[in-house]
Parts: structure tokens; C-alpha cells; sequence
């Protein structure tokens, strides 16, 4: 399916039934990363997996940058009329769920981020010079977004007020203590630190990231 929302056409698909939950990759990727999670994530949510800007089938030549990414997404809310729906994201998509809580705080039900960063230097020194190097001598937008965004600061994070999952891998490429940061900055946060996982190993091609958003967003440990 495709949705124009007035500044990028979007590409996504929707599956499953009960409390709407938006999905958003990471660079680079698309809706796919998504797909061992679908099956046991429909069964409780309708769920809407979104290529944001620049990825997959949907627009390309935009400009991409993280807060626009979020206002893609808060357009497809308000576009499909969903009804504060939960919106997960995972690196990119996960800053993109962050800036989307405190930019429109009023459109969500609840984020839930994974391997989300504040800001590049917040990222370990191999993976922030790759992505530097790379935005250097290719003029590459995403690596270009990575390498100088974004740059969220505590009060930012203090204007999200919906309950928030944040979780990381134990080797994850972002710095603990900044993920850390993240939660200890939004109120009604959660932070799950995961022993053994990469950046995206629980994520990519996994079923563990649909039954940690099912076990956190349904049930007796629900956040909401």
C-alpha cells in the first residue's frame, strides 16, 4: 500500500488486528527486518510496518533527516485517522519514535525505542568514524544523518510523557550510559539492557523483539 502525505509517498503494509502499532527499521533497511515478528505481533496488534523516506519502495528524492521521518509518520496517523496508536522503532526508526513523543506528544499511545542514540558522538568510535568517513567521500544522505544527527537534549526527552520501552543490546553500537540517559530522562520510561545481543540481532530477522513488545505492551507487565 501507498500513502502520499503531502511531502514523500510512503510505502507500508498493514496486517493483524487490536491497539494500532506503527513499526519503523533502521538505515538502510525496509519493512522485511519485520518480517519473523508479523505472525506473533498481529495476533495482538494491528500492525502497520512503514519504509520511511528514502528506504524501500517509498520516495527517494526527499531530503532525510531524523525530525522529518517523524513528521512522516505523525502525517500517516492523523492521514489513516488511527487512534493513538503504540509506534516502535529500532536505530534510526528508534530516534525517529523519540523525536515523534516530544515533537507530537499528543498523537501516540505509547514509543518504544531500540538501539536509539541523543546524538552521533553517543555511538562507539568505530561505528561513528565509519559512518563519517563514509558521508565523507560518498555524499551519502543516510550515512550524511547518521554522522551529524541527531542531537536530543534531556529536556526533549522530558517533554515525552507516554509510557516508553527503551531497549538495547549488551554489544549494541550505542554507548550504554547514553541509552541509559534515555531512559532515566523520560518519566514513564522502561529500560531493558540485553544480555549477549548485538545493535540488531533481537531485531533483524528475530522473533525476540515481537515477543519483548508483546510482553511489555499487553498483559500484567503492560506499560499501559
Amino acid at each position: 500500500m501507498f500513502l502520499e502525505n503531502g511531502k514523500v509517498r510512503l510505502h507500508y503494509e498493514v496486517s493483524g488486528s487490536g491497539t494500532p502499532l506503527i513499526m519503523l527499521h533502521g538505515s538502510g533497511e525496509d519493512i522485511s527486518i519485520f518480517e519473523k515478528a508479523l505472525p506473533l505481533l498481529e495476533k495482538h496488534f494491528t500492525v502497520y510496518r512503514i519504509d520511511t523516506r528514502c528506504h524501500g519502495e517509498s520516495g527517494k528524492k526527499v531530503p532525510l533527516h531524523y525530525n522529518l521521518i517523524a513528521d512522516d509518520v505523525y502525517r500517516f496517523i492523523i492521514l489513516l485517522e488511527l487512534d493513538k496508536p503504540i509506534v516502535y522503532g529500532f536505530s534510526d526508526g528508534g530516534i525517529a519514535a523519540l523525536m515523534l513523543g516530544y515533537m507530537f506528544p499528543d498523537s501516540v499511545r505509547a514509543i518504544a525505542a531500540s538501539g536509539a542514540n541523543t546524538n552521533p558522538k553517543a555511538l562507539k568510535f568505530l561505528t561513528r568514524f565509519g559512518y563519517a568517513k563514509l558521508a565523507i567521500f560518498t555524499y551519502d544522505k543516510k550515512a550524511r544523518m547518521i554522522a551529524t544527527e541527531p542531537q536530543i537534549r534531556k529536556e526533549d526527552l522530558e517533554r515525552i510523557k507516554v509510557p516508553t520501552l527503551i531497549t538495547a543490546g549488551e554489544k549494541d553500537v550505542v554507548k550504554e550510559e547514553d541509552t541509559k540517559f534515555i531512559a532515566s530522562s523520560i518519566h514513564s520510561s522502561r529500560l531493558l539492557i540485553l544480555p549477549g545481543e548485538s545493535h540488531s540481532s533481537y531485531i533483524d530477522g528475530s522473533e525476540k523483539i515481537a515477543r519483548i513488545l508483546i510482553d511489555n505492551f499487553t498483559g500484567e507487565n503492560s506499560l499501559i
